[in-house]
């Protein structure tokens, strides 16, 4: 009985035991196909199978479930939301562009268009009103230290270079040179007209100097009456600059006619796709808002100046036509054609500059309340300029050359006789006072609005700047430097500022000696940002970097930069 009972309690044990293998097993195997998942979702489950899976064609199986995969998987885009909403925010910067683009352009271009008329318009009566008094000095005496005011002279001086060089220009024969540039090739005109696009941005940039050196020559305070004589040499080399960029801009405008009435349009065709050649140039290149600020003034005196030359062929076309109004729907397609080509490339280019420099649209905002500045500046008391010469320094043009171009090809293509002609050119001229008020009124209001919404109102009342006091806000905005002895060894901390070990001498701050200006809100407008300005940081109080011991440029208002350097297209 006892070696029965042992028997089965032995054999219990060993079922148990094997119950419990088996669950052990099992769990196993489960354990293994959830670890293996992935794999056996693909098809690869060769190890954990089981009967199933080997009953099957694995090479069907795999397939199916990865196409089965393949259309039902999915994704989500909120995973990588600053990613695409910065996307996002540059497709909407690329369509507000042309927007902002042509609102500074279109204020641009009156900018222009009001310096341009005061040629033709105030300057004559501004010169007439100058020589009266020079007449009526004997009369009424001296009634100060000075002949005539600064401006006056100035004035004198515009209008003795407009007689010389128109007098000049009258023996240059438009239609010889016509000729002469229609028998050249294709191929050689194309040339011709990209060398006088470089010369004309060359003379530009080089003629205002040349302008402002006779200016101040004849307006600074002289103690002795001999230093009078050196207005001469630069009166005459102002004169030689204006009828040489003249004859520039005659050429230029002579090689458009051509292109105009050329059979098959090849030439005006090669023309317009150097527009496009100008995209490839800049597009590709690092631009900060200084030199995006430059460029838009170049484009702005550049569309100006091709409108004046589309105005300059269509007279010379028409007068060829005996001024048929019919051929000037003829030339219309191709007007049309060359303004187009010439907006689409402005606003591709800036589009794409925009894009690849991280620049916000809000920027050309900025610019517009930039060159409105110079309008409201040059009407103070304490202005140090004139509006027109503003506008040549800020944006390359000057009007003077091209004005006289203007005035040489319509007095050869009008012919005025009789009192009624004279009577017609006195109502045209009425007519462009008018449109010369009006636009300066519209401009000065409008430019109000701008610096207004600038809040640069309070750099109105800033005195004009001088070389020596430039320098010395450059110094007074510079950040503090600290002077460390040689002995001393400063260690870099994880924040990134220096640190000097306590056994070494004390560190001295020390502040230049300019006297500091007040500050406003308006001083930290305009400002370009440097290179990698997010990623450093500056200590306030020691002006240092978290690289070590550096001095930090200042930022450069757009109103601090110097005219002259703007000039043309100059991009530093």
């Amino acid at each position: 009985m006892a070696d029965s009972l042992s028997t089965g309690l032995g054999e219990e044990k060993e079922k148990e035991k094997e119950d419990r293998e088996r669950d052990s097993k099992a769990a196993k195997t489960e354990k293994s196909k959830e670890k293996d998942g992935v794999t056996e979702t693909l098809g690869f489950n060769d190890k954990n199978g089981g009967s199933k899976g080997k009953k099957r064609n694995l090479s069907d199986l795999s397939l199916v479930r990865f196409i089965t995969t393949e259309l039902t998987r999915g994704y989500f885009l909120e995973h990588n939301e600053a990613k695409y909403t910065e996307r996002r925010e540059r497709v909407y910067t690329c369509l507000r562009i042309p927007k902002e683009l042509e609102k500074l352009m279109t204020f641009g271009f009156f900018l222009c268009l009001d310096a341009f008329l005061y040629v033709f318009t105030l300057l004559p009566l501004r010169v007439i009103l100058a020589l009266l008094r020079l007449l009526t000095l004997p009369c009424c005496g001296l009634s100060g230290s000075r002949l005539l005011q600064p401006a006056q002279v100035c004035d004198v001086l515009k209008g003795f270079i407009m007689v010389l060089c128109y007098s000049m220009m009258s023996y240059v024969d438009y239609a010889m040179m016509y000729h002469l540039i229609r028998g050249q090739s294709v191929i050689k005109l194309y040339i011709i007209y990209n060398m006088l696009e470089v010369a004309d941005r060359l003379f530009s940039s080089f003629g205002q100097d040349i302008l402002d050196a006779l200016y101040w020559t004849a307006t600074e305070p002289k103690e002795k009456k001999r230093a009078h004589i050196g207005v001469i040499p630069h009166f005459f080399m102002a004169v030689l600059y204006v009828f040489l960029h003249a004859i520039l801009i005659m050429v230029q405008a002579t090689t458009l006619n051509v292109a105009f009435n050329s059979h098959n349009k090849s030439l005006l065709t090669i023309m317009m796709s150097n527009n496009f050649v100008e995209i490839k140039g800049s597009v590709f290149k690092k631009f900060e808002k200084n030199n995006l600020f430059q460029m838009s003034n170049s484009d702005i005196k550049e569309r100006f100046t091709n409108y004046i030359l589309l105005l300059i062929v269509c007279l010379r076309n028409m007068e060829q036509f005996s001024w048929n109004p019919d051929h000037l729907w003829v030339l219309f397609p191709d007007v049309v054609m060359v303004i187009a080509s010439e907006v689409a490339v402005d606003i591709v280019k800036h589009a794409f500059i925009t894009k690849f420099n991280d620049i916000s649209a809000d920027v050309y905002g900025e610019y517009r309340a930039s060159l409105a500045f110079d309008l409201v500046s040059s009407r103070q008391k304490n202005a140090y300029t004139d509006y027109s010469d503003s506008v040549s320094r800020r944006m390359g043009f000057i009007p003077l050359p091209l004005a006289l171009l203007l005035i040489r090809v319509v007095t050869s293509s009008v012919k005025i006789q009789g009192s009624l002609s004279f009577m017609c050119v006195l109502l045209f001229y009425l007519g462009m006072i008018t449109l010369k008020v009006l636009n300066s009124i519209v401009l000065l209001g409008t430019s109000c609005v701008f610096v207004k919404e600038a809040n640069m109102e309070e750099k109105l009342f800033d005195p004009p700047p001088s070389a020596v006091s430039s320098r010395a806000n450059s110094r007074a905005h510079r950040t503090k430097h600290v002077h460390i002895s040689p002995q001393q060894e400063p260690t870099a901390d994880k924040g990134g500022i220096s640190l000097v070990s306590d056994n070494s001498q004390p560190t001295t701050i020390t502040e230049s000696s300019a006297p500091t200006l007040p500050k406003s809100d308006s001083d930290t407008f305009l400002t370009t940002p440097d290179e990698e300005d997010d990623d450093k940081i500056i200590n306030a109080d020691t002006g240092l970097e978290g690289d070590g011991l550096k001095n930090r440029t200042p930022k450069k208002d757009l109103l601090e930069i110097d005219r002259f350097t703007i000039c043309g297209n100059r991009i530093d």
